[in-house]
């Protein structure tokens, strides 16, 4: 029976850290999109800006709020980037980011 419980800690060990390495890998892709808008936004504190997308992400599961809150503020800006091109930047990003926080794989 031991054995079982064992098996079951250790699968919760991994599922916990799966989960907070995937949380980090989040967080650090909405920093790196925070940054690349910002630029784009012409924001003379593009980090600052970054730690608006992070808040972001903790309105509503998903990606959808991020990306909410950049093509709002690329509109009002009249910043002209398609709903494509920022998708594509959240992907590309969550690769990057994903390489920065988990190197091996």
């Amino acid at each position: 029976m031991s054995n079982m419980k064992e098996r079951q800690d250790a699968f919760e060990r991994k599922f916990a850290h799966d989960e907070e390495t995937r949380f980090k890998i989040v967080a650090r892709r909405n920093k790196l999109l925070g940054i690349w808008a910002g630029g784009l936004l012409g924001k003379d504190d593009p980090e600052a800006y970054a730690r608006e997308v992070i808040k972001a992400d903790f309105q509503e599961a998903g990606d959808e709020d991020v990306f909410r809150k950049i093509r709002t503020d690329f509109d009002t800006a009249g910043v002209s980037v398609s709903d494509d091109e920022i998708r594509t930047k959240m992907v590309d990003l969550l690769n990057d980011a994903a390489e920065q926080i988990n190197p091996q794989g």
